[in-house]
Order: C-alpha cells, then sequence, then structure tokens
C-alpha cells in the first residue's frame, strides 16, 4: 500500500451507500457509481529537485485556466506537493464528467491549445519521469468536493491481488461509515487503465495532530479492526496543497 499525504479540497455532500454483494460482473460495474459516471485522472511527476518551485509556479500559469474554461468537461479537483513519502513529486487529480467520452473531449481540444502545448514542452524540462491511472470512484464513498483549509492530505493506495476488488468493496462499504466523525473521508477510486487492481483512498486533517486522534478514534470502533485485518497495508504518502 502506498500513502502520501498533502493539504487543500473541502465541503462534502451526502454519503451515498449501497450494499455491494459478490456476483458475476467486471467490477466496474458492481463497484462504480451510475447516478453520474465521472473518470478520473491521477497524475504522478516526479521533479528534478531544483525545478520544483518553478514547476509549481508553471502548473499555477495554465491548470486552474483549463479547470475554469466551460468548454472542456473536466475539473483539477486537487493538485498537491508530496511532504512524507516520495519527494520532489507532484500529484494532480482531474474529474471527466460524462466518463471516457469526456476525456477523448478534452484531450482531442487541448491538443489544439497552444498554451496547453507549451506547458507541456515546458514540464518535460522539469520532470524525472511521470506515471498516471485511469479511476472510478467507489459508489459508497462522497464526491471530492472542495473544503475549508488549511489541510493535509492522506493518499493511501493499495495494490490488490486479482479477483479480490469486489470484496474490497464488500469491507469497505461497512468501514466508511466508520471513518466519517470528522468527514475526513474525501474519495476512494480504483484503477481501470494504468496499474490495475490498484485502490486509492484520499483522506483530509487540520494537521498531523488532528491525523493521529482521529486514527486513534477509528480503533475504538466496532469492526475497524477486522477491516484493516482484511484489506492489508497502504503505501503512504503525505500531500501538501
Amino acid at each position: 500500500m502506498h500513502v502520501l499525504f498533502c493539504r487543500s479540497l473541502s465541503g462534502f455532500k451526502s454519503l451515498f451507500i449501497r450494499k455491494v454483494d459478490p456476483r458475476k460482473d467486471a467490477h466496474s460495474n458492481v463497484l462504480s457509481k451510475k447516478e453520474e459516471q465521472n473518470l478520473y485522472k491521477i497524475q504522478f511527476h516526479n521533479v528534478k529537485p531544483e525545478c520544483l518551485d518553478a514547476y509549481n509556479e508553471l502548473c499555477e500559469a495554465v491548470l486552474p485556466s483549463i479547470h475554469a474554461n466551460p468548454e472542456y468537461p473536466s475539473e483539477l479537483v486537487g493538485t498537491w506537493n508530496t511532504w512524507y513519502g516520495e519527494q520532489d513529486q507532484a500529484v494532480h487529480l482531474w474529474r471527466y464528467r460524462g466518463g471516457y467520452p469526456a476525456l477523448t473531449e478534452v484531450m482531442n481540444k487541448l491538443k489544439q491549445n497552444k498554451e496547453f502545448m507549451e506547458y507541456r514542452k515546458e514540464r518535460g524540462k522539469m520532470l524525472l519521469s511521470r506515471r498516471n491511472q485511469l479511476l472510478l470512484e467507489f459508489s459508497f464513498w462522497n464526491e471530492p468536493v472542495p473544503r475549508p483549509g488549511p489541510n493535509i492530505y492522506e493518499l493511501r493506495s493499495y495494490q490488490l491481488r486479482p479477483g479480490t476488488m469486489i470484496e474490497w468493496g464488500n469491507y469497505w462499504a461497512r468501514a466508511i461509515e466508520i471513518r466519517q466523525k470528522n468527514q475526513e473521508a474525501v474519495g476512494g477510486f480504483f484503477s481501470q487503465i494504468g496499474s490495475l487492481y490498484t485502490v486509492h483512498h484520499l483522506w483530509a486533517y487540520k494537521d498531523l495532530q488532528s491525523r493521529d486522534e482521529t486514527r486513534n478514534a477509528a480503533w475504538q470502533q466496532e469492526g475497524w479492526d477486522e477491516v484493516v485485518y482484511y484489506t492489508g497495508k497502504p503505501k503512504l504518502i503525505l500531500l501538501q496543497w
């Protein structure tokens, strides 16, 4: 499992919860939301240490304009630098309302966007490596929405064994109710393209002390120990907005 910490994001909608029963169907059909099919893209950029400030300035100059442009059916959910975990890394999370057609539309339009193409050219000079994944959101998590800050964020990533995704969903559909007292749950996703059988949980806390207190309180709730036992150890990254 992989964990990452960061800052920012806010607000929370009521939680849509539905029981997930094992069945013979693609886990994307069983576990994802059907009311409005959102597709997410998570990007991990490993930045040259001496270029991190310039990289952040470049992203700040270009990415918000794409987010704000109504011609692009995409939203920049969050953009962070890692705090603990892998260093000199940036993480971006995009949402495409309308699924794969929305993603295709955005990609085609960006190819014609001279500012974005210049951004990609300059960005390439600053990176050591990069990778991304396309994700769907679990039906039993809230959709990520802005929330008042400042906050730190924790990205916990799990590599599952093939065939266990629905079982994972059964455990966490129950467990997420335990972790709602402080509204720390931001979003839960599973991979569709990229590294497969990967799950990402994104959590928000006021600070490290709040994180410690919130996590300790979860252990006092019946059933939490079972979830932790059966769903394994994540890779952790602390993120800073």
